[in-house]
C-alpha cells in the first residue's frame, strides 16, 4: 500500500476500528512469535524492519509509467490535429482533451512517481533498544548538511504509544498492516507511518500478530532465543532479487502454471524496479542515530554475518541445502488462551477484548 494514501488521516481523530484494535508492547497478541519476511538486519542493540511499500513498489512504478504514457498521448494529440485545416471548434476541443490528458495523467504520474524515482531505494524502521524508540526513515533528503541525514521521524517504544492493526478495504480485498500514529492534544493523528509488510485477508491476521509479537520480543527481552527471521532482506538489490521480488507479488506459493502465464508482466515489474533503484540512493541515518546504533564487533547476535544468506534467492537455496531455517518460529512463554494462532486473531478481530489470554500472559 503506498502510505500517502495515509494523509487522509492526518487532523481527524485516530480512526475507531483502529483504536478497538490497539496493539499492547507489554502482552501478546496472539500464541505466536515469528517473522514473515519483515527484516534487514539484526543485533543487540537495534534491529531495521522494512515497510510496506517496499515489497509492492513495483506495482506504483509501472503505474507511474503508464500514467506518464497516457499523459503523452496530449501532446501527440496537440501535433496531430495541428497538422491540417480544421475549424475553429475542433481545434478547440481537440487542445482542451490534450490538455486533460497532460493535467490529469501527468498529475498521477507526478504524484505517485515522487519517492519512488530520484528518492531513496529502501526505508528503513529502526527497533533501537537502547533507545527505547523506534526511528523511521521517511523521506530523501536533497541538500543534507553535515550530520544531518536523512527525514526520521521518531516513535516512542512505551506503553501509550498508540499502535494498532489497521485495516483498509480496497478494490482488491480487505488488506491489514501494523501503524503507529502520533497525535496532538486533542487526539487527532499529525503522523502516521506503517511498519513491516501487508496482509491480505482476515486469514492472515494471525501471521500480522505474530510479527507483532516477533519486534516485541525483540524490544523487550532482546535476541536472545529469537527464532529466525523468514529471511534477510537485501539491501544492495540486485536484479535478480528485483524479479524475484516481481515474481513473489504474484503469490509466494503460486503454481508454476500460473508464473509463466503472468511471466510477461513480471518481467515488466522486473524492469521498472531496477529502473526506480538505479534512480534512487541508500538511506542515510543522522550522525546522532549512527552514533547510539554502534555495535560491538563481537555482538553474537549481529546478523547477516559472513556464510548468511541473504535475499529472496540465496535464502531459498540455503532452505534446500539444510542451512537455513524452513518457517521458524516459537511460542508465547505462559499462553493460555486458544492454541492456533489462526483461530485467536479471528476471535480478536472480532472483540479484541474478548479474549482474556491477551492480558494474562506478558511478553
Amino acid at each position: 500500500m503506498d502510505e500517502r494514501v495515509m494523509t487522509k488521516c492526518i487532523g481527524k481523530p485516530v480512526p475507531e476500528w483502529d483504536m478497538a484494535h490497539r496493539l499492547s508492547i507489554n502482552r501478546p497478541a496472539g500464541p505466536d512469535i515469528q517473522d514473515f519476511g519483515s527484516t534487514f538486519c539484526i543485533n543487540s542493540v537495534f534491529m531495521d524492519a522494512i515497510e510496506p511499500s517496499f515489497l509492492e513498489k513495483q506495482w506504483f512504478i509501472t503505474g507511474v509509467f503508464v500514467a506518464f504514457l497516457a499523459a503523452l498521448n496530449g501532446p501527440y494529440m496537440y501535433s496531430y490535429t495541428h497538422k491540417g485545416d480544421s475549424s475553429s471548434f475542433y481545434l478547440f476541443v481537440a487542445d482542451v482533451m490534450a490538455l486533460c490528458f497532460v493535467v490529469l495523467f501527468g498529475g498521477m504520474a507526478w504524484r505517485l512517481g515522487r519517492g519512488l524515482f530520484f528518492g531513496l531505494c529502501y526505508r528503513p524502521i529502526r527497533f533501537h533498544r537502547e533507545a527505547r524508540k523506534l526511528y523511521a526513515i521517511r523521506a530523501r533528503r536533497f541538500f543534507v548538511k553535515p550530520g544531518e541525514g536523512d527525514v526520521v521521524w521518531e516513535a516512542p517504544w512505551a506503553q501509550d504509544s498508540i499502535f494498532c492493526l489497521h485495516r483498509e478495504i480496497t478494490s482488491f480485498g480487505t488488506i491489514f498492516h501494523i501503524r503507529h500514529y502520533t497525535v496532538d492534544d486533542l487526539g487527532n493523528v499529525t503522523r502516521v507511518f506503517s511498519i513491516g509488510r501487508e496482509w491480505t485477508g482476515r486469514l492472515q491476521v494471525a501471521m500480522a500478530l505474530a510479527q507483532w509479537n516477533y519486534w516485541c520480543v525483540y524490544m523487550n527481552d532482546g535476541p536472545n532465543g529469537l527464532p529466525k527471521p523468514m529471511l534477510f532482506h537485501t539491501q544492495r538489490e540486485t536484479l535478480r532479487e528485483s524479479f524475484l521480488f516481481s515474481m513473489y507479488s504474484f503469490g509466494m506459493r503460486a503454481p508454476v502454471a500460473a508464473r509463466l502465464l503472468m511471466m510477461p508482466l513480471i518481467l515488466v515489474f522486473t524492469v521498472m524496479r531496477t529502473l526506480a533503484n538505479a534512480t534512487c540512493r541508500d538511506p542515510v541515518w543522522p550522525d546522532a542515530i549512527e552514533r547510539i546504533s554502534a555495535i560491538a564487533s563481537g555482538d553474537p547476535y549481529a546478523e547477516p554475518r559472513p556464510g548468511t544468506p541473504v535475499g529472496w534467492g540465496d535464502t531459498v537455496l540455503a532452505q534446500q541445502r539444510g542451512e537455513y531455517p524452513n518457517d521458524p518460529k516459537a511460542r508465547v512463554n505462559g499462553w493460555s488462551g486458544e492454541a492456533d494462532g489462526r483461530e485467536y486473531a479471528l476471535a480478536w478481530l472480532e472483540n479484541p477484548h474478548s479474549n482474556p489470554a491477551h492480558s494474562a500472559a506478558r511478553i
